[in-house]
């Protein structure tokens, strides 16, 4: 009976770095995936133009 007491309330008192232990590397990943992921659409961006320019232009015309 003791050993349940004992065993539920270490849980109890551990779930706080349980938590932390699941979140912080799940946050870093996103984190760090986030950045890549961004950093890669500007450079492809940069290399292949979308032609954003060329749908301006053709509005301007039109309410020319």
């Amino acid at each position: 009976m003791i050993r349940v007491v004992v065993v539920l309330s270490c849980i109890f008192m551990l779930q706080g770095c349980v938590y932390k232990l699941v979140t912080v590397p799940v946050k870093v990943a996103y984190k760090t995936t986030k950045g890549v992921v961004k950093g890669t659409a500007a450079v492809v961006g940069a290399v292949i133009p979308d032609g954003d320019d060329d749908e301006d232009d053709q509005k301007k015309d039109k309410k020319d």
